[in-house]
C-alpha cells in the first residue's frame, strides 16, 4: 500500500509591494467616485491647497488629515470635508519659487532640442534683474522640478512663467485654466489665406529664426508684402474672423480679443493655447506674423524686464 500525499494548499499572492491597497471601505480610487465623491488630491487641487502629485506626496507622508484622521491614500471624499494640512507641508510649499523670465528669440520653453538651449538655463544669478526687488536668495535647489507654466514657441519673445508650484502650473495651465494672456504681434499683409495652417502647426512660414528678414511669400501688384500701415489694408472682415470664427485642429478657437495697437501691430488677448496658435491664426486670414512677443499673464506684467532676464513673482503678486 503507498502512502497517500495530503492534498496540496494554495495561497492567495500577496498585492505588489509597490501597488498601495485600496483602502478600506472604498472600492474606487478614480478620479471621481459614486453619490458625488472624488479622489482626495483632485479635491485637494480644486481647492488649491496642492497639485495632484504634490497632494499625494504629502498624502504618503502622513501629512494630510480628513475630518481629523490621518489621509489614506487614494481615499474618496465628499466636497464637504474638513482637510487639514501639516505645518511641514505648509513649510515645503513656502520655500518654493515662480520665477518670470523675459524670454529671447532662439531660446525653447521646455526641454533643449535641434540644439537650441531651454529657457531654464537663462536662470543663473548672473541673469537676475538688478532690480528685481523680491527678498528671495537664489540657491541652486531653486531649479529642482522649476518646469514652464505655458509656451512660447522658439521665434517668439516676452513672458514665460516658470514655476516649482503646482498650484500655479494648474492655475495657468490647468484643463479648466482660462487665464488670460496677452500678446503684441507684428504682422505682414500676404493677401493669401494658408488654409493648410488650419490643421498643422508645421504648416505656417518661416519665423524669424530662419534669416531674421521678412520673406516675400507672394507678389501683390508686383511688390512685396505689405509691411507698413497694414491696418489700411488689411479687410475689416478678416479682423472679425480673427477675434470668433476661426478653427484649429477641427476645433473652434474660443472667441479672442484682437486690435490694432498701431498700424503694423495687433493685440491679442487669448484664453486658449493651441501650438503657434496666434500665427496659425494669422495665416488663415492672409497675414504673416514677423514678431511676437507676449506682455502679460493673468494680471502679472512683462513690464520693464530686459530680454534674456529674469526676475521671482513675489508674494503680493497674483495671477
Amino acid at each position: 500500500m503507498t502512502d497517500q500525499k495530503p492534498p496540496p494548499t494554495f495561497r492567495r499572492a500577496a498585492p505588489p509591494p509597490n501597488k498601495a491597497p485600496i483602502p478600506a471601505g472604498q472600492a474606487n480610487t478614480s478620479a471621481h467616485g459614486a453619490n458625488g465623491t472624488m479622489r482626495l488630491n483632485k479635491r485637494m487641487a480644486e481647492l488649491g491647497l496642492a497639485s495632484r502629485r504634490e497632494a499625494d506626496e504629502w498624502i504618503g507622508k502622513g501629512w494630510v488629515k480628513v475630518n481629523g484622521k490621518v489621509a489614506e491614500m487614494g481615499m474618496q471624499v465628499t466636497p464637504d470635508v474638513r482637510i487639514e494640512i501639516d505645518k511641514q507641508a505648509q513649510g515645503q510649499q513656502a520655500n518654493q519659487v515662480t520665477i518670470l523670465l523675459n524670454k529671447p528669440l532662439g531660446i525653447v520653453s521646455g526641454q533643449a532640442e535641434d540644439g537650441h538651449e531651454p529657457a531654464i538655463k537663462l536662470i543663473q544669478p548672473q541673469n537676475r534683474w538688478a532690480e528685481d526687488n523680491a527678498r528671495f536668495f537664489f540657491h541652486g535647489s531653486q531649479l529642482k522640478s522649476l518646469v514652464p507654466a505655458g509656451r512660447l514657441d522658439i521665434d517668439s519673445t516676452g513672458l514665460l512663467v516658470l514655476t516649482q508650484d503646482g498650484r500655479v502650473a494648474r492655475q495657468l495651465i490647468g484643463e479648466d485654466s482660462v487665464m488670460e494672456k496677452e500678446y503684441l504681434v507684428r504682422v505682414a499683409y500676404t493677401g493669401v489665406e494658408n488654409p493648410a495652417a488650419a490643421n498643422s502647426p508645421a504648416a505656417t512660414y518661416p519665423g524669424l529664426s530662419s534669416g531674421g528678414k521678412v520673406q516675400q511669400l507672394i507678389r501683390l501688384d508686383d511688390d512685396d508684402p505689405i509691411t507698413s500701415d497694414v491696418q489700411s489694408v488689411f479687410p475689416p472682415a478678416m479682423l472679425a474672423r480673427l477675434r470668433h470664427g476661426l478653427r484649429l485642429d477641427d476645433q473652434p478657437l474660443k472667441p479672442a480679443k484682437v486690435e490694432w495697437q498701431n498700424p503694423e501691430q495687433l493685440r491679442f488677448v487669448l484664453t486658449e493655447g493651441k501650438k503657434r496658435q496666434i500665427r496659425r491664426m494669422c495665416e488663415l486670414v492672409g497675414l504673416k506674423v514677423v514678431g511676437l512677443k507676449r506682455v502679460r499673464v493673468g494680471k502679472v506684467m512683462l513690464g520693464n524686464l530686459p530680454v534674456g532676464q529674469w526676475r521671482y513673482l513675489q508674494p503680493h503678486e497674483k495671477f
